[in-house]
């Protein structure tokens, strides 16, 4: 009896420490993709299968304040990581070959479609809920439509400027929850993203809180949004979601490949596909294990 209760016991908490690697690698690879120009946090969260659980962890922090606390230090510590370890060498490898990395998240996204579709039970709605599909893509495009320089603000205008700022980081905040839409390509359509990069690096801290405060606001509001919307409209939901992530490919597409690029294409976008169809069925047996226990 004693040998069976500390072995089960043993197994939990090899179950805990396995979770909490996954979670911090899952972190370093989200952290390492999301300053890529066109790349969203959010999509690949959604790819990797841990973007549920970010959108319940901190929009019902107060609940569930241990585990959640856990969690998103877990994962914050892995995306920290990833923005300082990969950050510079994806965006180097998307200089020198856009291309094939371009076809590699473009394969990544398609591969986690059926995840995707799984969740918004498709079949059980038919071609009727391609109607949230466009919805979401919609959203995309809209954010592209939105005119230059718009939130461009002179801190000599006092509160206004300060107002704009914090309303600049709501949307900043939209954009860093919802998968399919890039914060840095989002600070690039609002004017924004030269101007924020010169104030992280000079640490200007009056044109970075009342930034960060919408910023703390938006992820907040969306993410119980989001969160609502996938327990109550858990179809709806995803389909939009998958909207977003297929406008915001098709915003990044970088044409057909021409010459020998062809083949290294074809295999890089290979490659993104079946690493994140790997990656999405091994959630899927581990979600299967824990259920059954």
């Amino acid at each position: 009896m004693e040998t069976g209760k500390r072995h089960g016991m043993e197994e939990c908490m090899q179950e805990k420490k396995d979770n909490g690697i996954s979670t911090i690698l899952k972190g370093l690879c989200v952290g390492g993709t999301m300053l890529v120009p066109g790349c969203s946090g959010g999509s690949m969260a959604m790819i990797l299968g841990v973007y549920d659980r970010l959108v319940s962890s901190v929009s019902s922090f107060m609940k569930h304040k241990k585990e959640s606390l856990c969690f998103l230090t877990l994962f914050s510590l892995g995306g920290g990581l990833g923005m300082l370890l990969f950050a510079r060498p994806m965006l180097s490898l998307m200089e020198r070959f856009e291309m094939p990395m371009l076809y590699f998240f473009i394969g990544a996204v398609a591969g986690s479609v059926p995840m995707i579709l799984k969740k918004a039970s498709w079949e059980k709605g038919g071609l009727g809920k391609l109607l949230f599909f466009l919805v979401g893509a919609a959203v995309v495009g809209l954010f592209a439509l939105l005119p230059a320089d718009t939130f461009q603000a002179d801190m000599s205008a006092g509160l206004t400027s300060y107002l704009l700022l914090i309303l600049a980081g709501v949307i900043a905040a939209i954009a860093l929850v919802l998968p399919g839409i890039s914060v840095s390509y989002m600070l690039l359509l609002m004017g924004m993203y030269d101007t924020v990069m010169k104030a992280i690096t000079q640490l200007h801290l009056p044109y970075l809180i009342p930034i960060g405060l919408g910023l703390a606001l938006g992820v907040v509001a969306t993410t119980k949004l989001l969160e609502g919307a996938m327990e109550k409209f858990p179809g709806p939901a995803y389909l939009c979601i998958l909207g977003f992530m297929a406008a915001s490919m098709a915003q990044v597409f970088p044409g057909l490949p021409t010459g020998s690029e062809w083949l290294v294409c074809l295999l890089m976008l290979a490659a993104g596909f079946f690493l994140i169809r790997f990656l999405a069925e091994g959630e899927i047996r581990k979600s299967l294990q824990t259920a059954s226990r």
